[in-house]
């Protein structure tokens, strides 16, 4: 009996350790369920990038969380200087739907370019942030571009540009930087949800506010492109099958008050 006690305690003891084992961080994200990439808290999980200095310096405080929402801010600034940033978050993917709410606030920070004026973007099949050079403006990536209106005429949203990368679109190779979806346009302070839904390197959807917007497929490195040619390993395989996410920041002040995603099956 004592030494049936002895084994049951253990065995108890082991089965609470077991159920009460951590989720790993290396271990996979369960498939079809919204995971929150942003805690609403702080930055963890998530690291900077800003053209001119290393990673993980987050530069005059340009990413940071307030009242629930990561912001996009310049206060710190006093000229843009060409100081585009990005914020990676630490897991690549390669099958997804991504879900992000954002919004332009303010006005743009002192130099920064005509084109950047209310302007962001989602970065999708980022390189490894590590791999990217300390001049390096862009991440090679495939960029959903956020626009926010300018008060008057049409400017849509979750566009298409192509940092490094060329994609394939009504089967044809389509080689413009980029293209405009067919969304509405988003004008003043309004909250906008942008979805994005990827296949590795197939089929790659842009939703606005849950409505289609933009369909293209084979997103694939530009062999011609000065970034991207140091990240290809074989010129026969151009293909880009999964990488890393990132929110962008070029100049304009911005905040993101959701950012979640789902795991699709391959």
């Amino acid at each position: 009996m004592k030494n049936l006690a002895m084994f049951l305690g253990g065995w108890i003891c082991v089965s609470v350790l077991t159920l009460a084992k951590p989720v790993s961080a290396a271990e996979p994200l369960p498939e079809g369920e919204w995971i929150p990439l942003f805690n609403g808290k702080n930055l963890d999980g998530w690291t900077p990038k800003i053209r001119g200095y290393e990673l993980g310096d987050n530069f005059a405080d340009t990413f940071r969380v307030e009242n629930g929402v990561i912001k996009v801010s310049y206060e710190k600034y006093d000229k843009f200087q060409e100081r585009f940033g990005h914020l990676f978050y630490k897991t690549p993917f390669s099958h997804y739907r991504l879900r992000v709410e954002y919004r332009f606030v303010g006005e743009q920070c002192p130099g920064g370019p005509g084109w950047a004026v209310r302007n962001s973007g989602i970065m999708i099949h980022c390189q490894d942030p590590k791999t990217m050079t300390k001049e390096q403006r862009f991440p090679v990536s495939v960029e959903v571009q956020l626009l926010g209106g300018l008060g008057k005429g049409p400017r849509s949203t979750a566009n298409l540009c192509s940092p490094g990368t060329h994609v394939v679109m009504n089967g044809k190779l389509f080689t413009p930087h980029c293209t405009n979806s067919k969304s509405k346009t988003y004008d003043g302070d309004q909250w906008v949800t942008v979805e994005v839904e990827v296949h590795g390197s197939g089929n790659i959807t842009h939703f606005v506010n849950g409505e289609p917007v933009l369909e293209y497929e084979q997103p694939q490195l530009d062999p011609q492109d000065p970034d991207a040619k140091r990240l290809i390993q074989d010129p026969q395989r151009l293909l880009i099958d999964s990488g890393y996410i990132a929110l962008q920041s070029e100049s304009h002040p911005c905040e993101f008050r959701k950012v979640e995603l789902k795991i699709l099956k391959k």
